[in-house]
């Protein structure tokens, strides 16, 4: 990859040289860019305009500039961004400087509709309706363009007024996992804090023992206390005056014990204040289960491991989950992590209640998970035939799940296991493109199953034959949520009772 010293450059190319990239790199549904910034499908527009106006055909700019005519059409498309240095290639082969075309502007009042629609044929509206994206014909009128606009921006306006605390945390959370797509889901800051804090306590290898983490927590000045009356809505409380974590005497049996410890140091570490939104409390929750992990299964070993395992051909969760003594979700979160950045490997990780739920999900391997209108995932139904949902008809319950699906977006191999909580139990998959699937156990796996959402006839509509027989004589009664319409408190922890943390303490606070 080229490297750029922005300082070095001007404005526009400093902004895209900033722009998370990895060469040529498929781009999914961009979000609207700012004044500034450099959009995929406006660079694209540019290119293709200056190439008509300099009379040549896509397969002479390709020619000029050494590429195959399909991958100029991606880029003139916006859906592939080029590096700088075939940037600048095609400046000039076009006659112009990277400069123009990295003008943040429409090059035409034409192609600033045109790239509108576009853009909303990418965005949230669009997949959580189902539409089918189609081509931005020459032949369609401006006045077509801009009633399609109008109408998606108004269904867009509307989901966005509707009651603000539910949905605003959802919006917070769909932007959070396109900031963790962009980033591969790797945050090198994070796993430097962990190796820091590891080598501290002179951690020499091998898994991080109960011990190892009350030292970490001594450390950092802190004494760990075990009591029976913790606050119910807590996993564990801090005493930052007087450098105590109170954690509850009984452990849930899935759950590690050392994650509470952790996940409060990581808060410590991170210098974390009290979260002033739904934003704030999200990242915070990310970055500290982010950090938890990295102490757990440390990049270095974790890294060394699963190298050896993808040369081998065998990568496995259920062999990284005993090797660095973890949970399967720790090991397969962990994986995420690690995939694409230090395994040039492509992923995807869904966590889904019994009921089909999501609950976690994330992805950067072009699978489509189902969504709403903001673009949020967690909350929704996944497909009755993705492995996430087929796992829990399987009777062996000790052995790994693997199965190949057949999606709209390509074929993808899942690997996947049932976890049990106090909610009931669920589902932890990961997930790969067919083409990456060498790499791992289970490949050779004969369950297939095929998956035509978001198309209703898929698994979300009765079959006509039980919808004729039962549509009319039946009459379910609802298990509604208690926080279905609850509102999400603003500025403080979500579900936890500061009274009740602030009674805990006083009443735990050391004598003088």
């Amino acid at each position: 990859m080229v490297t750029v010293d922005p300082a070095r450059i001007s404005a526009p190319h400093a902004a895209y040289a900033a722009a998370p990239s990895r060469g040529v790199g498929v781009v999914g549904a961009p979000p609207e860019p700012g004044p500034d910034e450099v959009d995929a499908l406006t660079l694209g527009r540019r290119i293709r305009e200056r190439r008509l106006a300099a009379g040549m055909t896509l397969g002479q700019l390709a020619a000029a500039i050494d590429r195959a005519p399909s991958q100029v059409s991606a880029i003139e498309n916006g859906k592939r961004e080029p590096r700088l240095s075939m940037l600048r290639t095609i400046a000039l082969a076009l006659g112009t400087t990277a400069d123009e075309l990295l003008r943040p502007d429409a090059p035409s009042e034409r192609a600033a509709l045109e790239i509108a629609v576009e853009r909303a044929q990418r965005g949230p509206v669009f997949s959580a309706l189902g539409l089918e994206p189609f081509r931005v014909a020459k032949t369609m009128s401006d006045q077509t363009l801009g009633t399609i606009l109008a109408l998606h921006n108004e269904i867009d306006r509307l989901h966005r007024e509707r009651a603000a605390t539910p949905e605003e945390a959802r919006r917070a959370n769909a932007q959070l996992r396109a900031e963790m797509r962009a980033r591969d889901n790797f945050y090198p800051e994070l796993e430097a804090k962990a190796a820091e804090l590891l080598e501290a306590v002179g951690h020499a290898g091998g898994p991080v023992s109960h011990q190892l983490v009350a030292d970490m927590a001594s450390h950092l000045g802190y004494s760990l206390h075990y009591v029976g009356d913790l606050p119910h809505s807590t996993r564990s409380v801090t005493d930052k005056r007087n450098g105590r974590i109170y954690l509850p005497t009984q452990q849930s049996p899935s759950r590690d014990s050392r994650s509470p410890i952790l996940q409060a140091l990581a808060s410590h570490l991170l210098g974390h204040e009290e979260p002033g939104n739904y934003g704030d409390f999200l990242r915070q929750r990310i970055e500290t289960n982010y950090l938890t992990a990295a102490i757990l299964l440390p990049e270095q070993a974790a890294v060394r491991y699963l190298t050896e395992a993808k040369n081998l051909r065998r990568i496995s969760m259920e062999e990284l989950r005993d090797h660095f003594a973890v949970s399967y979700e720790t090991a397969a979160h962990r994986f995420t992590n690690l995939a694409t950045a230090r395994l040039d490997i492509p992923v995807h990780f869904m966590k889904v209640h019994e009921s089909g739920t999501i609950i976690k999900a994330y992805e950067n391997d072009s699978v489509r998970f189902p969504s709403d209108a903001l673009g949020a995932v967690e909350g929704t139904t996944v497909c009755r035939n993705w492995t996430a949902r087929t796992v829990f008809d399987v009777e062996d319950r000790f052995s790994p799940w693997y199965q190949y699906t057949d999606t709209t977006s390509g074929t993808f191999w899942c690997t996947s296991r049932i976890e049990k909580a106090k909610e009931g139990e669920y589902s932890v998959s990961v997930g790969v493109p067919f083409e990456h699937v060498k790499w791992f156990r289970g490949r050779e796996t004969p369950h297939r199953a095929v998956s035509r959402c978001p198309d209703e006839s898929c698994c979300r509509r009765a079959p006509d034959e039980l919808a004729g027989k039962w549509a009319d004589a039946s009459w379910p009664a609802a298990r509604t949520p208690t926080s279905l319409l609850a509102a999400l408190p603003t500025g403080t922890f979500p579900g936890v009772d500061q009274t009740e943390v602030y009674q805990f303490l006083e009443a735990h606070a050391p004598r003088a």
